[in-house]
């Protein structure tokens, strides 16, 4: 029986750990959570009613604040920490993980800073461990909310690894009658699909938020996803990869679900409230609000044109109206599709 460290005890974290309970493989489960009042809550109560009310953590989930106790003879490290937190909390992890461990990141964002995705963090972070080789890393990525998963809603989503054989191990190991993971090895689009679908979202949202219809609700999911996947395929990805559950799948499912902490982002920036104020009523993180200026400097550096992710990175950190940002996009020279 594997062991799996949960490391993040946030919704998705939460929601993950309940999920693998049900997993065709029984397992022992860690669940690790930064903050001191989530552990307590969880410990006590079994429910994260900050990050994720109304679902019992099963018993056979251990809680803990202890990241050392948390990795100790874990054989699968499952990270769903925040993007900006991910390299800390790698390098934090370094001398703690088991020589045999082996990690899937469930985050989806690139790191404000340097622009890296999760995996090359991962691969930076931990290779620099004494003596040891390089880790092996796959990509948890596609539709999926972390309420419905909890929930045991039917959730189709993708493990992508450059390593054939560990995502395979890893698909068998989480994979239930109500979490289905397909694989493949395009790590590069799946991620960058899911990073910056959510900064497409805020642009989905932000269209809500000022009253517009479905017309408009179509054209940027659609035009989205051709920034997406030219991105994507500039830095290595494939496009196919973006016409599947991790591109259009999450694209879909972040745009116009009710659930998407992007989506309300933009909604609220559209209706006219500021983005400090917005952030501050939440301890949930939007991931696309510090993915968006790292998928421009991304698609600088390709030389990809991407004005809907533009004008949301105008529209949250330069003041632009939203109503401008749309304007701007309707205005912008003909073109062929």
């Amino acid at each position: 029986m594997k062991k799996i460290a949960v490391i993040g005890g946030g919704s998705w974290g939460t929601a993950l750990a309940i999920a693998l309970t049900r997993s065709a493989r029984p397992h022992r489960i860690a669940l690790w959570a930064h903050s001191a009042d989530v552990v307590e809550m969880l410990a006590a109560q079994r429910v994260n009613k900050i990050y994720l009310p109304g679902f019992e953590l099963p018993r056979e989930v251990a809680v803990t604040g202890s990241l050392e106790k948390a990795l100790a003879g874990a054989d699968i490290v499952l990270g769903v920490m925040p993007s900006a937190h991910a390299r800390e909390m790698y390098r934090a992890m370094r001398p703690m993980v088991e020589p045999h461990a082996v990690f899937v990141s469930a985050t989806k964002g690139l790191e404000p800073a340097t622009h890296a995705r999760v995996s090359n963090i991962i691969a930076e972070e931990i290779g620099k461990r004494e003596g040891g080789d390089p880790p092996r890393i796959a990509v948890l990525s596609g539709p999926s909310f972390a309420a419905e998963v909890a929930a045991g809603d039917p959730t189709v989503a993708v493990l992508a690894s450059s390593d054939a054989a560990l995502a395979t191990e890893v698909q068998e190991e989480f994979s239930g009658p109500r979490f289905r993971l397909y694989t493949n090895d395009d790590v590069i689009g799946t991620e960058i699909a899911g990073a910056v679908k959510n900064v497409i979202a805020i642009a989905a949202g932000v269209s809500a938020g000022l009253g517009l219809g479905t017309n408009t609700m179509a054209a940027l999911v659609t035009r989205g996803l051709a920034e997406m996947t030219r991105l994507a395929v500039a830095l290595g990805g494939r496009r196919e990869t973006l016409a599947g559950l991790a591109g259009v799948g999450d694209l879909i499912l972040t745009a116009t679900g009710a659930l998407s902490r992007n989506r309300s982002v933009g909604i609220e920036l559209g209706k006219g409230r500021e983005l400090r104020e917005i952030l501050g009523a939440t301890r949930m993180v939007a991931e696309g609000v510090g993915s968006a200026a790292a998928t421009l400097e991304l698609a600088r550096r390709a030389g990809v044109e991407m004005p809907i992710a533009e004008q949301v990175h105008a529209v949250l950190t330069a003041g632009r109206a939203s109503a401008d940002g749309i304007r701007e996009l309707m205005e912008r020279r003909l073109k062929q599709e």
